[in-house]
């Protein structure tokens, strides 16, 4: 037992200036303040909403941070959320249009800007998001791959590289199961002399968000659910196709984003993975980067100052 005197309060101690919790608790141990585990989510739009569900049932943060220019908006989702914190294990959920919010952030995810319109180009629709360096996920070539094959699509490797959009490049040369080059078995795969016509999968890939747009007015869970991939909090280094500046490859020139195999841990893109392309899917990533750069020197950029 410890000796009386080791409390400087007795337990049975009170007093009229006591507070609340001084008569509930009596602490006995200084705690050193550990910086907690941050994120903060930018724009709550429906994206943005879905992406701060995703951190909070998979308990990857513990003090989460909304930040968007609509108040009535933030507030209204802020405290909906707080009233089902009793379902969640994050400590802290917090909002402000102003950026100090933001402080301490170990991730920051930028959702806002502009939505694309029904018949709208993609890439005319994110002219605000051009800076969104970063943006995440698996390559949607696996679900129309595993359904056409009957399997799973966590074991149908596939990638889709270049522009999130039209001129999507998909590597038909390294698709495979279980190791298995779909390739080497059907020659034709993904060619417009293909009989089984595999092109399709991927033309459905590029026209299902516009498909989206036209049925449900927007896009939202297959980017907002990126982060139960938690690949950046957990440091798990797993391979994805992630938007990073891709000049020198391939022979490209400019200064352009687009999506390429890279390892993502904590602290972003580490590495890049040298995939072997053909030399038809080399120009196909080239001609992608050349379609986002005719878009992208057109823009004008303002630098706000505060």
């Amino acid at each position: 037992m410890l000796a009386r005197h080791a409390f400087p309060v007795p337990f049975c101690s009170k007093s009229n200036i006591a507070t609340l919790k001084d008569q509930l608790i009596h602490n006995l141990l200084k705690e050193e303040q550990t910086p907690p585990h941050k994120i903060t989510v930018v724009g709550v739009c429906a994206v943005g909403m879905v992406c701060a569900i995703s951190i909070l049932i998979k308990d990857l943060a513990d003090e989460l941070a909304l930040v968007d220019v609509v108040e009535d908006k933030l507030k209204g989702e802020i405290t909906d959320l707080q009233h089902g914190s009793l379902f969640l294990r994050t400590l802290k959920i917090i909002s402000g249009k102003d950026y100090n919010v933001t402080a301490n952030s170990k991730l920051l995810i930028i959702m806002s800007g502009a939505g694309q319109q029904e018949g709208e180009n993609k890439w005319l629709s994110q002219k605000p998001c051009y800076w969104k360096r970063l943006q995440s996920g698996f390559s949607p070539i696996r679900l129309p791959d595993g359904e056409k094959l009957g399997v799973h699509p966590l074991s149908c490797h596939g990638w889709v590289l270049g522009e999130h959009g039209d001129s999507s490049v998909p590597l038909w040369s390294g698709v495979n199961v279980a190791g298995v080059s779909l390739k080497t078995l059907h020659s034709h795969l993904g060619t417009d002399t293909d009989k089984e016509q595999w092109k399709e999968v991927h033309k459905q890939v590029v026209e299902s968000p516009y498909k989206m747009i036209k049925l449900k007015g927007y896009t939202s869970w297959a980017t907002g659910l990126s982060p139960l991939d938690s690949s950046i909090m957990k440091n798990l280094r797993r391979v994805h196709p992630i938007s990073t500046m891709i000049k020198g490859f391939c022979g490209i020139k400019d200064d352009v984003f687009l999506s390429v195999t890279c390892i993502l841990g904590q602290n972003g893109i580490s590495d890049l993975v040298k995939v072997t392309l053909t030399p038809e899917e080399e120009a196909l990533l080239r001609k992608s980067a050349d379609t986002l750069w005719g878009i992208q020197k057109e823009l004008q950029f303002f630098l706000l100052f505060y």
